[in-house]
Order: structure tokens, then sequence, then C-alpha cells
């Protein structure tokens, strides 16, 4: 398969899944190697393919249009991290990304995408596995979450539970 056939496979096998599609998957099924599907996936980005990498793996660009979703401004510690996030999932929230705001580099975003407890472990577990450190150590603690709902009621529980637990730093 050449690199055309095998880009535009990758962008089936993207479109085709609800969920991210780890690197690793992807060389699997296509029969290459990790590193010729990051090039690949920098290649399809070059020509505006909506591609994003998460914690979980590969998937396509979410476009929120239609859907309620809402930024919710939240200060915590590292230790918090998981009852902020079950918070927002356990309510029926899905924490698209979470964004940073730096004092020279303006708004840093990283995708998220967590629908529910285990989403959250897994990326417990890399943030432990990598011995990084999440986005809220740059930022005194403060960062924000776009969540998106089926509802803007969910997403005004969501606020309501994330200020009843102390995590919400403004409505």
């Amino acid at each position: 398969m050449n690199g055309r056939d095998r880009r535009s496979e990758i962008m089936n096998i993207l479109r085709g899944s609800s969920q991210p599609v780890s690197g690793t998957e992807l060389a699997r099924t296509l029969g290459v190697s990790r590193q010729v599907i990051v090039q690949d996936i920098a290649l399809l980005r070059q020509g505006a393919d909506p591609i994003i990498s998460t914690t979980q793996g590969y998937l396509l660009g979410h476009d929120t249009a239609g859907r309620p979703n809402r930024r919710f401004r939240v200060k915590h510690t590292r230790d918090e991290i998981e009852a902020e996030l079950n918070t927002i999932v356990d309510y029926g929230g899905k924490v698209l990304s979470v964004i940073v705001e730096h004092p020279v580099y303006g708004e840093i975003t990283a995708e998220l995408i967590a629908a529910n407890r285990n989403d959250v472990q897994t990326f417990l577990g890399k943030i432990e596995a990598s011995k990084g450190m999440p986005l809220l150590a740059i930022a005194d603690g403060i960062h924000m979450h776009l969540v998106e709902a089926d509802s803007e009621a969910i997403l005004d529980t969501i606020g309501q539970k994330l200020e009843n637990a102390g995590f919400l730093v403004e409505k």
C-alpha cells in the first residue's frame, strides 16, 4: 500500500470510530511502524484534516456546533483532578479539553475527551506513567474545561456540582 492509500485508510478508520484510535493500533492494522503513522498524521494535518491527538489516540476534530457546551473555570490541586473530572462525567458531561491561560503564550489548550470514569482513569494513568505535570501546574491550579452535554440543564447541573465541591472559580 502506498502512502496516499495508507493516509486515505487512516481517515476512513478515524471517520468510522467514535473513540480515539491509538497510533499503535493504526500501525498494526496498516502493517507499518508507529513512526510512519505519526508522519502520516502530520501530512494529513498539513492538508487541513482536523485530526486531534489525545491521550487515548487520534480522532477527528470535534464539532460542538449544535451541541450544548460550556467552559467551566475551575481551581484545584493535582490530587483533586480525579474528583473534579468524575464530577463532570458522572452528571452527563463530556470533557473535551483543558485550557490554561499563560502570561506569555496566551491560551494553551489540550484535548482531553473524557466521557466516563474509565476515560478519567486512563487519563490519570497516563499522567502517572509519564511522570508529567498536568497543565493546571503552570497556572496555580486555575484552568478551564470545555464540556459538552445533551442539554443546557445538564451543563447547569454540572456547574452547580462543581461549585458545591469547591472547584468552580466563577460562574
